[in-house]
């Protein structure tokens, strides 16, 4: 960054894709606290990208067919931003208040930690869950930006910090899924990308898999208590359970990505010197 400018405090950054029904609700909840925001879109037909930029954000956009995953897409916005301290965002979380002053607080001082845990309040099916395994989740969002990195999972990115880290005290919105079939398209694309990871680890469907789905369940329901969260507790472990199962069901028909040979048995001949490692 040049002489004489201002060098940002805190980046928020985010990766989107057809977000324009909770976008507005989740920059709304950053204004006058963020300092800069960074957009990657990985592809929106909708008008997420006018969205974002009309609340000042700068939007760098990937096309579908160059989307690698959401840590890929993630670390990208991160290596854009400028910012001191950098706070990560999905487009369905919202900060809350308290939230918002304890940043303020942490950017403003002199704080030894260089990242934040954040508990999140997940919001299913329109209400607030507080069970079945919902109400202690806890991700690293705020850190200093020379300090984190995004790991390259395909889907449940987290943040890893070198350095010390604490707890807020604020918390964040998860407005996640807000039908049952949005639920239900949720799991099955992201059973689809954990079933490709099993293959590639060359795991096979295993008959002991389909207990998958009623051990979840029950765990979900009745060892976390989801049934004290009602009919929406109920649809949250049986559509859990059923992604839990589905992702080793997509291997039934589906051969193992083949493992590279070791080294000397190829079952051809062996090249002599440099020839044998090209």
């Amino acid at each position: 960054m040049s002489a004489g400018v201002a060098v940002p405090r805190l980046s928020v950054i985010l990766i989107t894709l057809d977000e324009e029904e909770r976008l507005p609700a989740c920059l709304a909840s950053v204004a006058g606290l963020a300092d800069e925001i960074v957009v990657v879109d990985t592809g929106s037909s909708d008008r997420t990208v006018e969205i974002a930029t009309r609340a000042g954000a700068r939007v760098e956009r990937i096309g579908r067919s160059a989307f690698r995953g959401h840590g890929p897409s993630k670390q990208r916005a991160l290596d854009l931003a400028t910012g001191r301290w950098v706070l990560l965002l999905d487009a369905d979380e919202r900060v809350t208040p308290r939230l918002a002053a304890e940043i303020r607080a942490v950017i403003a001082g002199s704080s030894a930690v260089d990242g934040y845990w954040v508990r999140r309040d997940v919001y299913y099916l329109g209400r607030r869950m507080r069970w079945g395994g919902l109400g202690h989740d806890w991700v690293i969002r705020l850190f200093r930006r020379e300090r984190g990195r995004c790991t390259p999972a395909p889907v449940h990115t987290t943040v890893e910090v070198t350095g010390a880290t604490a707890r807020l005290g604020g918390t964040l919105e998860h407005h996640t899924v807000r039908t049952v079939l949005e639920h239900q398209a949720k799991v099955e694309r992201y059973g689809s990308v954990r079933a490709e990871e099993l293959a590639a680890r060359g795991r096979r469907y295993r008959a002991a898999d389909w207990l998958r789905m009623p051990v979840e369940f029950v765990l979900r329901l009745v060892l976390r208590l989801g049934v004290l969260d009602g009919s929406r507790g109920v649809a949250w472990a049986t559509i859990s359970a059923y992604e839990k199962w589905l992702r080793y069901a997509m291997l039934i028909n589906r051969p193992p990505e083949p493992r590279p040979p070791a080294a000397g048995r190829s079952g051809g001949p062996s090249l002599p010197g440099p020839e044998a490692r090209r």
